[in-house]
């Protein structure tokens, strides 16, 4: 039975609605394939209690950011001029070195460490230098902080704050060993302050959010999500992907907790963003595949089983999550052995990302489901066109990624 006249326009205006909106997002999330994180910048610190009453601190910071901060706010151009200059040749150190005190001013000024409301002095100790995170040179800046003897210590960070202009959202990732007590902690423009007091349950809420900003916003990671939505057919064939990608998240961090694995970044992120196109593919394929043989249409939308066509789906969604899983653990640093104190945390993050991603499944699929039911033709066309837009935009990203233009 066709559609009432009276029943097709509210139809087609949903769907023009549903169209238009995929169709802003897409191109909104074109604009700017460089903020495919949820983040732009880590700082890591590494807290323990040394000599006395002094906390030491280790602190490393992206280098290019660094100079370019730091030339600012000592107005100091050469540094800048320097920094640049050097980090061409691969000799950064000799910038740091060159300009050691102006680093340790800014940062001194910008993270502080007191004991009981009192605040700590603080005093560079040793020289500084450069390692490396996922491919990407970090700044080490060692700092001794005396302090009044208390029972508990505060840090605040405003590094690379978003004023600053170059970076949006910083996040400082802190591991402590103080006040008999350890963990981690996460620190940013929204929650720029920690007492080692803070209970277990309020850290890792924080975990919890930044896992769900990390996947609101990160673009790649929510076109790979879309991707999987208009390639199901079915709620169970969308949970069953999505559970595939969750467990990929989960098996990364252990491995990478463990050592077992460690990836540079710049292999993950073009494979990351190949993987959006693969999947956008894979269901283009699928429809030119049924639209070349009607007969096969029926039989994977109706049918109970579970063909090697759907175990073959989820096989590749999970080795791409493992992939995705990789670049959430790279962005908070699990990229060395030894990063168990930070694994629960990290497990927490998962479940931030997992809960947005579920979040979108219940928003947009029911809707798919429903254009698909009243208008097959439509349902059918908006899916290609978000599957479309996809590929083309994960074929970029993975150029770009590749080329480190993007």
């Amino acid at each position: 039975m066709s559609p009432t006249p009276g029943t097709r326009r509210p139809v087609a205006a949903f769907a023009l609605a549903v169209t238009s909106l995929i169709a802003a997002l897409l191109v909104t999330l074109s604009a700017s394939p460089a903020d495919a994180h949820g983040f732009s910048t880590v700082v890591y610190a590494n807290a323990s209690a040394s000599a006395d009453d002094t906390v030491r601190t280790e602190l490393e910071l992206e280098y290019d950011l660094l100079v370019v901060s730091v030339a600012e706010y000592e107005d100091a151009p050469a540094f800048f001029d320097d920094g640049m200059a050097v980090f061409q040749t691969g000799d950064e150190e000799s910038a740091l070195d060159a300009h050691a005190d102006e680093i340790a001013d800014y940062v001194n000024a910008r993270f502080e460490v007191s004991a009981g409301g009192q605040p700590c002095t603080p005093t560079r100790v040793g020289d500084l230098e450069v390692v490396e995170r996922q491919g990407v040179p970090y700044a080490v800046l060692t700092i001794d902080h005396a302090c009044e003897p208390a029972a508990a210590h505060e840090f605040r960070t405003a590094l690379f704050p978003d004023d600053e202009a170059y970076v949006k959202g910083a996040v400082t990732i802190l591991e402590y060993d103080l006040d008999g007590r350890s963990g981690n902690a996460t620190l940013d423009g929204e929650a720029p302050t920690f007492s080692t007091e803070q209970a277990l349950a309020e850290r890792l809420s924080h975990f919890f959010v930044l896992g769900a900003e990390h996947l609101l916003f990160g673009i790649d990671h929510i076109l790979f999500l879309l991707a999987l939505i208009v390639g199901s057919r079915r709620l169970r064939d969308v949970v069953l992907a999505a559970t595939a990608f969750t467990a990929a998240h989960s098996v990364t961090f252990i491995l990478a907790a463990l050592g077992v694995v460690s990836v540079p970044g710049v292999v993950v992120e073009p494979l990351i963003a190949l993987s959006i196109a693969v999947v956008a593919v894979w269901y283009l394929w699928r429809v030119w595949r049924e639209h070349r043989d009607p007969a096969m249409r029926l039989a994977p939308s109706t049918g109970r089983g579970f063909d090697r066509a759907d175990w073959a789906r989820l096989a590749v969604v999970f080795g791409f999550g493992l992939m995705h899983g990789l670049g959430f653990a790279g962005a908070l640093g699990i990229d060395e052995p030894f990063s168990w104190p930070l694994l629960l945390s990290l497990l927490v993050f998962n479940v931030g990302i997992e809960a947005v991603q579920v979040s979108i499944i219940l928003a947009v699929f029911p809707l798919l489901l429903l254009l698909r039911g009243k208008t097959p033709r439509t349902g059918l066309a908006v899916g290609v066109v978000v599957a479309g837009g996809v590929a083309v935009m994960g074929l970029v990203w993975s150029v770009q990624r590749v080329l480190g233009i993007g």
